[in-house]
């Protein structure tokens, strides 16, 4: 017995992993993303970061604690009350009066089932706004040519109908025709005086006027206007003045 002893204590010890899919918090493991955790908790990755103040591209720190709003559902057992559910849960009454539209007096039956909404320790201040969009990269193509005084945006390779991407949400300004050199174009408005534009497109699948949210496909890849082959030229713009993609775009892995 004594031996055992020592070699349990000798044991490294070991730390059980945080399981998104029941926890209220969850304290980031090296390596997780929002993403991976909405997942695994069921929760919307929009839900999760509103209620911790994250904004894109929320980014997590290895040990942050984030709070993981979800809402429960409990089955009235015999003899229980309201209020008793509440302290239970933790959850104050009026709000659990709210979530299922109960009114004085409140009455509750056996096997009712109730929603308990969930009830944040610490509420995350609002989001704080951006001054400046987070872009992302409308295509995953070699960089063909990039930016330079002669050349205002880069071109990126393409395969034929491959999808183009929102580099950012915003309003699309302008999808048609653009008659000196990219053929078919989109221009989307990301506000504060940011726009991107999508040249030589062989489709254009948005309409003026739509809102677009990061990532979203905007047109198919082509080579119309002046290309000689299938790319997308893309632009980055500040109050009407060109600005060098590369200095917006996260930086890509090296091969």
């Amino acid at each position: 017995m004594k031996r055992l002893a020592l070699l349990l204590l000798a044991a490294p010890a070991l730390v059980a992993a945080g399981n998104p899919a029941s926890e209220t918090e969850h304290v980031v493991a090296e390596g997780e993303t929002l993403g991976g955790i909405a997942n695994r908790a069921r929760v919307p990755a929009a839900v999760i970061a509103a209620a911790n103040g994250l904004v894109e591209p929320y980014v997590l720190k290895t040990g942050q604690v984030l709070q993981i709003p979800r809402q429960r559902v409990h089955t009235v057992a015999a003899g229980e009350t309201g209020f008793a559910i509440a302290i239970r849960y933790g959850v104050p009454f009026a709000n659990i009066a709210i979530a299922n539209a109960l009114k004085p007096p409140y009455t509750i039956r056996t096997g009712q089932e109730l929603i308990i909404p969930a009830v944040l320790r610490n509420p995350a201040p609002p989001p704080q706004q951006r001054d400046e969009p987070y872009f992302r990269w409308p295509h995953d193509g070699e960089v063909l040519l990039g930016f330079s005084d002669t050349h205002d945006g880069i071109d990126i390779a393409a395969n034929p109908l491959e999808m183009i991407r929102a580099a950012a949400s915003g309003t699309v300004a302008f999808a048609g025709e653009e008659p000196t050199r990219f053929g078919r174009q989109v221009l989307i408005d990301h506000g504060n005086g940011w726009q991107t534009s999508y040249g030589h497109l062989a489709r254009i699948t948005v309409e003026e006027g739509d809102i677009v949210k990061t990532g979203e496909r905007i047109g198919l890849a082509g080579d119309a206007g002046v290309a000689t082959r299938t790319e997308l030229h893309f632009e980055i713009r500040k109050d009407g003045r060109d600005v060098d993609p590369a200095t917006k775009l996260p930086k890509r892995d090296e091969p």
